[in-house]
């Protein structure tokens, strides 16, 4: 490790969170306590079906899923999103000096890489991932909004729930970046309402049409011949989700209420150890030069916020649901720096010892979780 890296904290801090990185993962891979292996069997064989669509994919390569399938799977989708968010940061704000207490708080984040490793095989990366990629590419012509719906639909034939995880987020940068930038004109407006509803309907399709018609033990046996080792029947176990209806998970949840209620205070404070990019993103709100930029920001904001919201009162893997609104938030720090400002925005400073602190606080946490905080 080179001088100029003890040196400077906040480039010691990322080795650290290459280190915990690591570690994350080979905890996982060692100590597995829920592979979520049959999220890879379920296809479109019964007709169509929600969560099927990335069981669909692989079913065109292999008759036979191996469990390492769930690991090679997502460790990519990983390293792809790992390489899209580094490209993202370059291109917004670049890895100046200035920028690294910036890039430690987002990238260092338990909430973000970390957790993801943490959720490895869990679908929810995919919305991270298209988030970014729409972030990326240019927003010149209408064609961005067909591109952002195609995503949209992706994700909800990937896991429904995305409707509320990650395609407001889909929604609101659509908003940012193009129709704040190209005008809202009435053939603009009337192209984005088609493709809100075209989502919404396909939503309301998969919600309520795409359930298994086959009895359940039918069910279990087309699971079971699509497994390399049909044995591990214990890996079957969540395939009962395919099954239950909405009111049946409402019951669930509320019944683990009282239990899962006490990590709240948890969350409170681990939102609390990101103060510092908190403020920079309030004072980037507050720059913009046009006024209404800024209430459709804090708009957006306020919609994201509010279908978490609904996902935390419906399914109770708050962990994951708590990181993931982090994470669009992060997303949605990058398309507010996109817009146009009326002064220049202070960077999170790097030599104060407060900020410092918390920089070093953030970096030890290895994740979050996916149900109850760590």
């Amino acid at each position: 490790m080179n001088l100029r890296m003890w040196q400077n904290p906040w480039r010691l801090m990322l080795a650290v969170n290459a280190a915990v990185l690591v570690g994350v993962f080979l905890h996982k891979i060692a100590l597995p306590p829920f592979v979520p292996y049959v999220h890879l069997l379920v296809d479109y064989h019964y007709g169509f079906t929600k969560r099927a669509l990335i069981g669909a994919i692989v079913s065109l390569f292999t008759d036979k899923v191996p469990v390492w399938l769930v690991f090679a799977v997502a460790g990519a989708i990983w390293l792809v999103t790992l390489g899209l968010f580094v490209r993202l940061f370059q291109r917004t704000f670049g890895f100046d000096d200035a920028h690294w207490p910036l890039f430690v708080f987002i990238a260092g984040s338990p909430f973000f890489l970390k957790n993801f490793m943490h959720t490895l095989g869990h679908f929810d990366i995919y919305g991270c991932a298209l988030a970014i990629v729409l972030l990326l590419i240019p927003a010149r012509s209408v064609l961005y909004v067909l591109i952002a719906a195609l995503f949209s639909i992706l994700l909800i034939l990937v896991h429904h729930i995305f409707v509320l995880m990650y395609v407001p987020t889909i929604a609101a940068i659509t908003v940012l970046r193009f129709y704040l930038v190209q005008g809202a004109t009435p053939r603009n407006i009337a192209i984005g309402l088609v493709t809100l509803a075209a989502v919404g309907i396909l939503f309301l399709v998969a919600q309520f049409a795409g359930t298994v018609d086959v009895p359940y033990d039918e069910f279990i046996r087309h699971l079971q011949s699509r497994m390399a080792d049909p044995s591990r029947t214990d890996l079957l176990a969540f395939g009962y989700i395919w099954y239950q209806p909405l009111s049946k998970e409402f019951a669930d949840t509320w019944a683990r209420m009282p239990s899962n209620i006490l990590g709240v205070p948890v969350f409170a404070l681990l939102i609390w150890l990101h103060a510092p990019l908190w403020r920079y993103f309030s004072r980037l709100i507050e720059a913009l030069a046009n006024e209404l930029h800024r209430r459709i920001v804090l708009a957006a904001l306020i919609m994201i916020s509010a279908g978490y919201l609904v996902m935390f009162v419906t399914v109770f893997d708050y962990s994951r649901w708590i990181s993931n609104w982090a994470v669009c938030m992060f997303l949605m720090l990058h398309a507010t720096k996109m817009l146009p400002t009326s002064k220049d925005v202070p960077v999170i400073p790097s030599d104060e010892r407060k900020t410092t602190i918390l920089g070093w606080i953030v970096t030890l946490i290895p994740r979050v979780g996916i149900v109850r905080p760590f």
